[in-house]
């Protein structure tokens, strides 16, 4: 097997809160920096398909990027307490659910931190056709 399909499809934790946190926190890094390489790649799109349409050079203000990544990890911390509460309120009666929650956050975070390329992708051809038809 490889080492992404090891990561994206391990071994849940054990039952207990601690070991739920535990197996949480060892891929907090990898989700961050799939997050912030995202984010990185829509800031550099916006970036530069804002400065092609205002004609200047203009960056996004970084509050936003910091904002976003600050959000990313706070809702990072509803897997665990999500998966926490499934296994007070259901017990054994449910398979562990980490891993599957962990891969839906990830995929939802990343295709969030990658929608402004497609929102200013969508505006630059726009803008390019305008531009050419008018």
């Amino acid at each position: 097997m490889s080492s992404l399909t090891e990561f994206l499809f391990p071994a849940p934790a054990s039952r207990s809160p601690g070991a739920i946190v535990g197996w949480w926190e060892g891929r907090r890094l990898f989700y961050n920096v799939a997050v912030g390489a995202a984010g990185s790649a829509s800031y550099v799109v916006m970036s530069v398909v804002d400065s092609i349409l205002q004609g200047t050079p203009h960056l996004v203000p970084w509050p936003f990027v910091v904002m976003f990544g600050l959000g990313a990890n706070v809702m990072y911390c509803l897997g665990p307490t999500l998966e926490i509460l499934i296994d007070k309120i259901w017990g054994r009666t449910v398979l562990p659910v980490g891993p599957s929650l962990y891969r839906m956050g990830l995929t939802f975070s990343v295709g969030l931190a990658l929608f402004p390329c497609l929102i200013m992708t969508i505006a630059l051809v726009g803008w390019s056709l305008a531009k050419l038809l008018g």
